[in-house]
């Protein structure tokens, strides 16, 4: 089992059946998942992207300027983190919302040390406002703040269940690969995150598993070994 880890959760996955804003029974469905494992033992940590509020890079090709598009986005992923960490503490959850950017009182400016005192704790730290920069994606972010925490690993929950030969969503043909390492996905162009974040993972020995979080029970699955999506491994 996992001692701590990084989950990076997707922002358009919690629209759920919407096409703008947050599902409340998905918000609750990953509290619950999230739980689960909490009272297992493990520490977590999340980041949290916010493309079902807004996008920088897609505002920027609707005429937006770059980076006020990307402080947009930063602002999308503290609006998702305050909402998991109300639904985390209705569930009996201590949730602490560590922000990339100064705005307190809505949450703390993070420092790895604040974060990891936190997780030791017992608390689930959610880290908002990606790195604070931007041209950053929320992949970058994730990718930074689990290698600063010392995560073991890094689960990406997304809408498939792994890493393809090609994207399941549009070629039916498409095989699932099991394991893959990150020069293959370098070297075949896959685009499971930006480059950034996965030549930062490669570079400091980060492991990524990829998996579908929107099942229920999935993140169980996850950290009780059973293969259900892809391990990135150095």
């Amino acid at each position: 089992m996992f001692k701590r880890i990084l989950l990076k959760l997707s922002g358009e996955s919690l629209m759920g059946q919407q096409r703008y804003g947050i599902d409340e029974h998905r918000l609750a469905d990953y509290a619950r998942q999230i739980k689960d494992i909490h009272d297992s033992g493990v520490q977590i940590g999340i980041v949290i992207g916010g493309g079902n509020i807004f996008r920088g890079l897609t505002g920027a090709g609707r005429g937006f300027d770059r980076v006020k598009g990307d402080q947009m986005g930063m602002c999308a992923t503290v609006i998702n983190s305050l909402a998991l960490s109300s639904a985390l503490e209705a569930e009996g959850v201590k949730a602490r919302v560590l922000t990339a950017i100064r705005m307190e009182p809505i949450g703390e400016f993070y420092s790895k040390w604040r974060a990891i005192e936190a997780l030791e704790r017992g608390e689930v730290v959610i880290m908002s406002g990606g790195t604070g920069n931007p041209y950053f994606t929320t992949d970058t972010g994730s990718a930074l703040r689990g290698i600063e925490i010392e995560a073991d690993v890094m689960l990406k929950g997304t809408r498939v269940d792994g890493i393809y030969t090609a994207d399941p969503e549009k070629d039916p043909a498409a095989t699932k690969f099991q394991t893959i390492s990150y020069d293959e996905i370098l070297s075949r162009g896959l685009r499971i995150m930006d480059l950034t974040a996965t030549t930062l993972c490669r570079e400091n020995n980060l492991p990524i598993y990829v998996f579908n979080m929107d099942e229920v029970g999935n993140l169980r699955r996850v950290i009780d070994g059973e293969p259900i999506g892809t391990l990135v491994t150095p």
